[in-house]
């Protein structure tokens, strides 16, 4: 893809010492804890927001809060940019590196430290899947709610970093919500703990700050998380329309009509597509635009919200009304979901886009979306949480041809800027990154830039946790 996002210089004086910082880190670390080859740091150079690549100047993979309390006191001291990582699964570019960084995965540190059911908390540290959480607690009859689609490999130190969500933050809500304490070591080492098993408290919010602050306020190397007890029962229900503005339309009214229900998934027909041929899940393939709408609690009441739910539908159009009839039934429909991103990759080269819309603006920013991506001369495939009006419209492309990528990244600002416009937000919950940081701007005025970027430097005056990411690289302040 061509350059048209910029990184900051890299530091000459930092390069110039290569192999004495990397000879540094070595005495800092234990055996197998630092890589310094090409070869080992190729898989470092990018996340996956493949568009863009730098290769570091070294990766470190501390195993303790204490090795990564001393790696940043000795990058503050030596002007050493630094970069956090965890499985790499950002799709905004949020873990890509600078050629004078140091890239420090927590891959290492993935113990789950505590469960506390009584308190229904788990203490665990930053390298744990999200996963990995509701299995080590599944027996128990609790789990860990926040699901991003990548939730097989991405950390809860990645979702504290980008305020992850999931297919079921409709009704449990997000990382934010769901997160209690962390311990985070600041750039010129420190460590620190915010929060704890208690619901609140004193003072100012300063877990909130963290939370969504991607990696460059300070590096979260624990945390405590909230458990909730598993639903009586679930029911995933298939519905399709003759449209995608049918189906969005469908989506304000439930949620306008009180019903709240754990999920609501949105797919047109290209994601159907793709999707169901890799997962083979049973999604009608003669509809324009599916929904998949979950609900839990006991038998009557999830009948009483299908019955609700379909009889909205029905209002809409709807064409195919699809209950769930097993749990093989239902893990299939939420298989094909998951699956969405790796299986359009089968097929394509995508960016993925994240932007945030008001439920009354969806059928408006499908339409307009659908507009932007062929004006580009490209296709679209759309597969969201409708439920929160948290786009991801996948723009399809090859990598492989600099103006093909051109014509894409294009689009998929016009894309951001829409949602924007429409009232929503850049992002819902893949973060900034490199990705959307010159579309800050367009979202918020110098005075809020300012603000945040003051906020920003007062935890790393130096501005070098995580580097080139969120903040437009004009108008920052000096160093």
């Amino acid at each position: 893809m061509p350059e048209t996002i910029g990184f900051l210089k890299p530091r000459q004086a930092v390069l110039d010492r290569r192999r004495e910082i990397i000879a540094d880190l070595a005495e800092l670390l234990p055996e197998g804890c630092l890589i310094s080859d090409e070869r080992g740091l190729k898989p470092f150079e990018t996340d996956a927001f493949l568009a863009y690549r730098r290769l570091p100047l070294a990766v470190v993979l501390p195993e303790t809060t204490d090795q990564v309390s001393a790696v940043l006191k000795y990058c503050s001291r030596y002007g050493i940019p630094v970069v956090p990582r965890g499985a790499g699964t950002s799709l905004s570019g949020g873990a890509i590196p600078q050629e004078d960084a140091i890239v420090v995965g927590l891959s290492k540190m993935s113990r789950i430290l505590d469960v506390d059911l009584f308190n229904r908390t788990a203490t665990v540290e930053a390298g744990v899947t999200n996963l990995n959480i509701s299995e080590a607690v599944s027996a128990e009859g609790f789990f860990y709610a926040p699901d991003p689609s990548s939730q097989l490999a991405c950390t809860i130190g990645g979702n504290i970093g980008m305020n992850s969500g999931g297919a079921h933050c409709l009704k449990y809500g997000v990382t934010t919500n769901n997160l209690l304490g962390v311990k985070m070591v600041l750039f010129d080492g420190t460590v620190i703990e915010l929060g704890g098993k208690g619901l609140d408290a004193a003072g100012y919010d300063l877990l909130g700050l963290v939370c969504g602050s991607e990696g460059q306020l300070g590096i979260v190397t624990e945390a405590t998380v909230r458990l909730i007890a598993k639903p009586e029962g679930a029911r995933p229900v298939l519905f399709g329309f003759a449209s995608s503005e049918a189906a969005g339309s469908c989506v304000a009214d439930i949620i306008g009509s009180g019903i709240i229900p754990v999920a609501i998934e949105f797919m047109d027909r290209p994601a159907i597509e793709i999707c169901e041929a890799f997962a083979h899940a049973g999604y009608p393939l003669d509809v324009e635009a599916l929904l998949i709408v979950e609900v839990e609690g006991s038998e009557a009441e999830m009948e009483a919200m299908l019955r609700g739910i379909i009889e909205i539908a029905r209002r809409h159009g709807v064409i195919t009304v699809k209950e769930s009839q097993s749990a093989l039934e239902a893990a299939l429909i939420w298989k094909g979901r998951k699956s969405a991103f790796g299986a359009t990759g089968r097929v394509a080269d995508y960016i993925c886009m994240d932007g945030t819309v008001p439920l009354s603006q969806l059928s408006h920013v499908l339409r307009r979306t659908g507009e932007i991506v062929a004006s580009y001369g490209l296709r679209v495939a759309n597969v969201f949480h409708a439920g929160d009006g948290n786009m991801h419209p996948l723009i399809l492309y090859n990598i492989n041809d600099p103006k093909d990528a051109a014509r894409a990244e294009a689009a998929g600002n016009d894309i951001l800027k829409l949602c924007v416009d429409a009232g929503g937000c850049l992002t819902g919950e893949h973060g900034v990154g490199i990705e959307k940081r010159d579309l800050m701007r367009h979202q918020y005025s110098k005075n809020d830039l300012d603000q945040q970027m003051a906020v920003r430097a007062a935890f790393d005056p130096q501005w070098l946790l995580n580097p080139s990411k969120v903040f437009p690289l004009e108008g920052r302040p000096a160093a």
